[in-house]
């Protein structure tokens, strides 16, 4: 018999696909986080792989802020449909039309945060045992106090100090009434692996992600996309850049670069010299030194 070579991918593949299957025995209600971005396609296109030639156990929530991007939504709808996927969308705006989240107002106004009612509310709704994130230990530093089963208490709050020991690969889902988990596969991959493994499997993606030309205009070191749930203040003058976005999360907080990267080669050697992190264009994550480790505490992703 030949020699089986497993290259860093492969074995990052397997690791997920273990942990993929480990969910899918320990939590009978389940669900992929699903944004549209590239980590959650991963996750998604791993998912498949774990249960070939069944389909996936878990459907693809997405928690639309109204906000989004509409290239996001265009490909959300498309990749749930070609990969045989069923949808669920919950919306902020029926939240704050429900009297249960009030929309922010201000220039810096966002509905990232108020995902977070919308989101437990969906988990509530749906019953849900677990929810599978995209999230990686080296997107910020709240990530990386993550374990792979993220415990939640019966508020949907996550206490870093209250986490179960992972031990030679072994999760442990043991949980009362009420309570519920993220469990995050990708935690040991970087974006670089990311981005790889994407190139590998000829996955599909949100053209968000390479190099176009789009209004937009400087905000706090950010540069964010001209649109009309963003008012530009009377200093900030859009103009027309070729830019690419590393995240596309709602476009009241998530930051462009200026980039030439229009296919995938471009973009894996933009990322391999990066020196910021792709969160680091977050307009959100600078309300505070620990802006995402407190939205994490209160219920986010």
């Amino acid at each position: 018999m030949p020699h089986l070579h497993l290259d860093h991918l492969d074995h990052l593949e397997h690791e997920a696909v273990h942990i993929l299957r480990e969910a899918a025995v320990q939590f009978p209600r389940a669900a992929i986080l699903f944004s549209g971005g590239k980590d959650s396609l991963v996750l998604a296109a791993l998912a498949r792989k774990a249960f070939a030639p069944a389909r996936p156990p878990f459907a693809l929530l997405h928690v639309d802020t109204g906000h989004n991007f509409p290239e996001t939504l265009e490909f959300r709808d498309a990749f749930a449909r070609d990969f045989g996927f069923k949808l669920l969308v919950r919306r902020v705006q029926d939240t704050i039309d429900a009297g249960r989240a009030v929309d922010e107002t201000g220039p810096n106004a966002s509905r990232n945060a108020l995902q977070t009612v919308t989101l437990l509310d969906a988990i509530a709704e749906l019953q849900l045992d677990a929810a599978l994130g995209g999230g990686r230990r080296d997107e910020e530093k709240a990530r990386a106090k993550e374990r792979i089963f993220s415990h939640r208490d019966e508020f949907g709050q996550w206490d870093p100090k209250n986490q179960r020991p992972e031990l030679w690969n072994l999760y442990n889902g043991r949980k009362r009434a009420g309570e519920h988990f993220r469990v995050f596969p990708l935690s040991n991959w970087t974006e670089l692996d990311v981005w790889c493994y994407l190139r590998r499997e000829r996955l599909p993606l949100p053209s968000l992600y390479f190099a176009h030309e789009r209004e937009v205009f400087q905000r706090n070191g950010s540069l964010l996309a001209a649109s009309p749930f963003l008012p530009q203040l009377p200093d900030e003058k859009p103009r027309r850049e070729r830019v690419r976005f590393r995240t596309v999360g709602d476009m009241t907080c998530t930051g462009a670069v200026r980039s030439g990267a229009a296919d995938l080669d471009a973009v894996i050697a933009e990322v391999a010299a990066a020196r910021q992190t792709e969160r680091g264009t977050r307009h959100d994550d600078r309300r505070s030194e620990t802006a995402l480790e407190d939205r994490k505490r209160a219920g986010y992703f």
